[in-house]
């Protein structure tokens, strides 16, 4: 349902409308088509990675799992913003290091925090959660309405190889 209609009641807000599945963009760490809910509920995005390791200056390396099958990871060192302390359904409390990573849905650009875990076995390989959601609004019913639902997730074209994307 990609570049779905408005209803009525939001007919004249300018504000762009986010079905509650969208497919995100990280161009920094090279990352493109990531499959994400848009989870109003959460607090902080998360993303599925593998492979945390701490390394200079409150920096981590880790690989971004794009997709599972065939499996497909990009490798990103980013500097820990925070330390979170999160309690999921499991019910024991664990500390997650937190990012900041500059998103891409569809045409909209948000820096967001992003708790970096372990999602094996979620539909969704990230959430996208409500800070990074300021000035939008998000329709419930609807999905893929900023985005295309099927995108070959994984890394981004080199642009140096003559493909697109890539850092921005």
């Amino acid at each position: 349902m990609a570049g779905g209609s408005r209803s009525s009641q939001h007919e004249h807000d300018p504000r762009p409308i986010l079905g509650w599945r969208e497919r995100i963009d990280i161009p920094g760490w090279g990352v493109r088509g990531v499959r994400a809910k848009i989870d109003t509920g959460a607090r902080t995005s998360a993303i599925h990675v593998d492979g945390i390791e701490a390394i200079a200056d409150d920096r981590v390396r880790f690989e971004v799992v794009v997709r599972e099958r065939p499996r497909r990871v990009v490798s990103v060192e980013a500097e820990v913003v925070r330390w979170s302390s999160v309690r999921p359904s499991s019910g024991r409390a664990q500390q997650r290091p937190v990012v900041r990573a500059r998103l891409h849905i569809g045409a909209v650009e948000r820096e967001a925090e992003v708790s970096l875990v372990s999602r094996k076995g979620m539909l969704c390989r990230m959430l996208v959660g409500r800070r990074a959601l300021k000035g939008l609004l998000v329709d419930p019913a609807a999905r893929y309405l900023l985005t295309r639902p099927s995108s070959r997730a994984g890394p981004a074209p080199d642009p140096a190889a003559g493909g697109k994307g890539g850092a921005a």
